[in-house]
């Protein structure tokens, strides 16, 4: 997943932000009660989805794929003062833990979680959104992608999670892998689409910011 030589991923996070002590002890907590921690965004792409969303300061987010909640806390960093960040992920086994940090955090009133499926649940939201943050099931990422856009204001970011797919994306995908294909799809039309502007970096696994015009 990790593209950098350790040494320089390590000097990078020194020489970063530091993360806060409640991510610190959301993070020790995943890795110790919850299946496939290495989803969750480490340190050093928390720190950047923290700054993005500072620069923004955007009204409103939505986060498609919540996890333990880690994301969505340094999203909330750089919500305005009035602002709502909503993340939706299908899996209702995670409530517990995510809403415990979100309260410690105290901005459990301005984050809204849904459990169920994103594709299910996006149309009936009845906002648009300054900034997304999609890191979900990737073979549907094409799916949110159509999703999103009539639903992003203009001036605002779509930030994507693992587009990279650990280095699958540069190679023949194996017929059966729908993910990789997806993700290749994805990558392409996200590049040459009309409506964004687009920068992939090789941050973890990937992580493409998309402007939209």
């Amino acid at each position: 997943m990790d593209f950098l030589p350790p040494e320089i991923d390590q000097y990078a996070q020194e020489h970063s932000e530091h993360e806060p002590e409640l991510l610190q002890a959301l993070n020790r907590e995943t890795w110790q009660t919850i299946l496939a921690p290495r989803m969750l965004s480490g340190p050093l792409q928390g720190r950047l989805l923290s700054l993005i969303a500072k620069l923004l300061q955007p009204k409103s987010i939505l986060e498609i794929g919540t996890y333990t909640g880690y994301s969505a806390l340094c999203l909330s960093e750089g919500l305005a003062k009035d602002g709502v960040l909503h993340t939706v992920d299908r899996n209702p086994e995670l409530r517990r833990i995510q809403q415990k940090y979100f309260d410690l955090s105290g901005k459990s009133e301005q984050i809204i979680p849904h459990v169920g499926n994103a594709l299910d649940i996006i149309p009936k939201l009845q906002t648009t959104f300054d900034l997304v943050f999609m890191d979900a099931d990737k073979s549907n990422y094409l799916n949110y992608l159509s999703l999103v856009t009539p639903k992003l204001n203009s001036g605002g970011v779509l930030i994507s999670d693992n587009v990279l797919w650990s280095g699958k994306v540069t190679q023949a995908a194996d017929k059966d892998d729908l993910d990789t294909k997806v993700l290749q799809q994805y990558n392409r039309i996200l590049q040459e689409h009309p409506d964004y502007q687009t920068v992939l970096l090789p941050i973890r696994d990937g992580l493409s910011i998309a402007r939209k015009r």
